[in-house]
């Protein structure tokens, strides 16, 4: 089945119209639990990063120039 842009702009318009109106205003209840475990993996990643060691003559990636 083809579509043209214009074809496909009319069917999903109303589409992401929807999905934009239909967003609930509060977090639902479980929503403590759920920032818990990401600060929790948060935690954990950087324990894990803290472990290594890097040597100070080693340059990053990147530099910030004003």
């Amino acid at each position: 089945m083809k579509f043209t842009r214009r074809e496909l702009a009319t069917v999903l318009a109303p589409a992401a119209a929807l999905a934009q109106t239909s967003t609930p205003p509060n977090p639902p209840s479980g929503g403590d639990a759920e920032v818990d475990a990401a600060r929790a993996r948060m935690k954990a990643n950087g324990d894990t990063l803290a472990k290594h060691a890097v040597p100070m003559d080693t340059e990053p990636a990147f530099q910030f120039r004003a």
